[in-house]
């Protein structure tokens, strides 16, 4: 079977096609930094840009095709303009090409659409409505779905020779320890499989449990990998700003947002002593090391300064910590780095002690994050190109004008894009690639139950 994945992003989809048996064929992204990733590791894969400027009819057929469309206008953190918003509305562009396809070729069969699980409450239900009618009016338009009053984490529709089924999938129950719950909707437009894929194909086939072996077997080895149990660290979870929680054993969801907080950890730590000491109420600063946690050789000597934490929010004055002791003091936004939001722990007096002397607080690494995501260590590794060619600067330059004109910003020169293929990418280039991603054993199981329904229907 083929695959196209449209809104690609850290190439999921297709990396979990091949591992369910798929060959992808083709993908479309707009961010050089997932592109500059997918085309080292997938270089069979043809890459395309804007999705608004491709058409169905010209790309080559395949059998299924997957998107994770653009979902910040419906996630519960953001200003929820829903469907009709400018990122969240590339929707449409994805139906229209699946349509224009199918006209030419009668492909694909599959659709596979992967979101936020607030898309199931945004705009009082209706985006999801629209999303569950327009998905069936590739196949019969005068398709009508109704609007529940609140949509539920796994439905089927079963239409006139197509059906479309959803169910929310958390990836802590897939084989990685993060919460991360999302829509996966799959579209059968010539048959009634979408609701065995998503619901029988995992107990009744043992397809589910060969598939997770395969991803396991890719993604980790017995030193580096996360184990079936989890990592054993308690994870502080941030809530979006008004709150952090506690989780054991479990990382809080992986977020692309800059001004969210990265996800934060407790580990062992080193000091580093802070200039603005002398000028804030909450002396003897220190600042978490980057030791793996996820490794489970990890770690590193525990530090003995102080005993005390505090929690630091870079953007927000009102985020506090509520744990096994009572929250500790706000802390205001004037301590703050300019940088991306940095965890920091106090020996102060004045901190109320709410962990142990020997754990401190961090960010969680780029490293750490594609383990959580259930990719393997190596997937960003190798590349720096130390001699581009003018042609390829060209070509880099040509995907840095299309981001920059969607996205309003201002174009790259060539030598200013020679340089960044000569460099090592920003940690915050990964982590925005992360956050965006999709859970890999998740899409496993989704593509692998499509494989699994197309080999039953023919033996």
């Amino acid at each position: 079977m083929k695959l196209g994945s449209l809104f690609d992003g850290s190439g999921g989809f297709p990396l979990g096609g091949i591992i369910a048996g798929m060959t992808p064929v083709w993908s479309s992204e707009i961010e050089p930094f997932p592109i500059r990733v997918t085309e080292k590791r997938l270089p069979s894969v043809r890459h395309y840009g804007d999705v608004s400027k491709l058409n169905g009819a010209d790309l080559e057929p395949v059998d299924v095709v997957t998107f994770g469309s653009p979902c910040q206008d419906m996630s519960l953190a953001g200003k929820r303009a829903g469907l009709d918003g400018a990122r969240s509305g590339l929707f449409f562009q994805a139906v229209r090409i699946i349509k224009e396809m199918r006209a030419k070729y009668g492909r694909p069969r599959f659709a596979v659409w992967e979101n936020v699980r607030g898309a199931l409450s945004s705009a009082g239900g209706e985006d999801f409505r629209r999303v569950l009618e327009e998905l069936c009016r590739i196949k019969d338009d005068a398709a009508d779905v109704p609007r529940p009053k609140k949509w539920q984490s796994a439905g089927l529709i079963w239409g006139n020779g197509y059906s479309v089924a959803w169910r929310v999938l958390d990836a802590q129950y897939w084989g990685v320890p993060q919460r991360r719950k999302r829509i996966y909707l799959v579209a059968d437009l010539d048959g009634d499989s979408a609701g065995k894929i998503l619901f029988e194909s995992e107990g009744v086939s043992g397809h589910s449990e060969k598939m997770q072996a395969a991803w396991k077997d890719f993604a980790r080895t017995a030193q580096n990998g996360v184990g079936e149990t989890g990592w054993g660290k308690e994870v502080l979870n941030d809530q979006g700003g008004s709150a952090i929680s506690v989780e054991h054993d479990l990382s809080p969801t992986l977020r692309a947002e800059t001004h969210q907080h990265l996800p934060i950890v407790y580990g062992l730590c080193s000091y580093e002593s802070n200039s603005m000491k002398s000028s804030n109420p909450y002396s003897g600063i220190y600042r978490a090391d980057t030791a793996r946690t996820l490794d489970i050789n990890g770690g590193s000597p525990a530090c003995n300064q102080g005993g005390m934490l505090v929690l630091f929010d870079n953007h927000r004055k009102d985020a506090r910590y509520t744990g096994p002791c009572d929250a500790s003091p706000t802390i205001n936004s004037y301590l703050g780095t300019g940088g991306l939001n940095a965890p920091l722990v106090c020996s102060d007096y004045k901190c109320p002690p709410v962990v142990n002397a020997d754990w401190r607080v961090r960010m969680i690494t780029p490293l750490e994050c594609a383990r959580l995501q259930g990719f393997p260590d190596w997937w960003t590794d190798g590349l720096t190109d130390s001699e581009p060619s003018d042609a390829e600067v060209r070509k880099w330059q040509g995907i840095f004008d299309e981001y920059c004109d969607i996205n309003g910003k201002k174009r790259k020169t060539a030598s200013q894009v020679r340089k960044w293929l000569m460099t090592e990418p920003t940690d915050a280039a990964k982590y925005k690639m992360w956050g965006n991603g999709v859970a890999l054993p998740c899409v496993v199981f989704v593509l692998a139950g499509i494989v699994w329904e197309v080999n039953n229907a023919n033996k």
